[in-house]
């Protein structure tokens, strides 16, 4: 009983040292976080060695961060130059959304064609949570995992082929500046009347009408989003910098002719 009442008394930040270094995931969260709030500026440079000190990790861990925030689309790796924040254009972000509705949109279709009895009571739960967190004025990013969660149940419905496609698209959205539409429309409508319309048709079983909600889900955050983007003044595709132009080939001189 004394040794147990000793290990006990131990300061809960001293049990394990290896528990309080960051993981490569931590480090990504860290600087989405901060993308997302324009605390990096779009062409920043991302310093292996700069952030090995700031959060005491080896660059093996930096490395594979850097490499997640690429997939996801915020920042860009240049072979011998490093990473930078991604210069994500209006357009770019609002094609991605399109996309991504299109495919939840079939999702949710395919969730009600195809899922269990027990997966819809789940699903309905979810989305339950989300509304009353919604009403509760919950931080956006517990709505927004919620979300996902909800958007995972559908998706696992769909084929392999397709989930690898919604996946795809996922990544390349999902953080780009959704947590900061929601939480500028805390107190707005978003888009949780989609949401209910969403939960009716998954009841109903009615795959036209959750494709639908689904899509307008989308649709509405690809609108908050695309107008924040310009608000903060990100490049149009128009106001892209030219590419530069592919460095001609060098020509070999012509071979002598030996005299004959």
């Amino acid at each position: 009983m004394a040794a147990t009442a000793k290990t006990s008394g131990k300061p809960k930040g001293k049990a394990s040292t290896a528990s309080t270094v960051p993981t490569a995931e931590d480090l990504a969260q860290s600087l989405r976080v901060r993308i997302q709030r324009s605390e990096l500026a779009p062409g920043e440079w991302l310093r292996e060695v700069k952030l090995c000190s700031e959060f005491g990790v080896g660059r093996s861990i930096v490395r594979r961060a850097l490499r997640t925030l690429a997939d996801d689309g915020l920042i860009e790796i240049e072979e011998n130059r490093g990473a930078r924040v991604s210069t994500t254009t209006v357009e770019e972000v609002f094609d991605l959304y399109e996309v991504r509705a299109a495919l939840y949109g079939m999702a949710a279709r395919f969730a009600c064609l195809r899922a269990s009895d027990a997966l819809i009571r789940g699903m309905l739960t979810k989305i339950d949570r989300l509304l009353a967190d919604a009403e509760a004025k919950a931080p956006a990013e517990q709505i927004m995992e919620t979300s996902e969660s909800i958007f995972s149940d559908m998706t696992g419905c769909a084929s392999a082929d397709a989930q690898r496609m919604i996946e795809a698209v996922r990544r390349k959205t999902r953080f780009h500046f959704s947590y900061v539409a929601l939480a500028i429309n805390a107190n707005g409508p978003g888009p949780y009347e989609h949401w209910r319309h969403v939960r009716a048709a998954l009841v109903e079983r009615d795959a036209d009408r959750a494709s639908q909600a689904a899509r307008d889900i989308l649709y509405f955050m690809q609108g908050e989003v695309a107008r924040i983007m310009l608000a903060r003044g990100p490049r149009l595709i128009a106001d892209a910098p030219p590419a530069e132009p592919a460095a001609a080939p060098k020509r070999r001189p012509p071979a002598k002719r030996k005299p004959e």
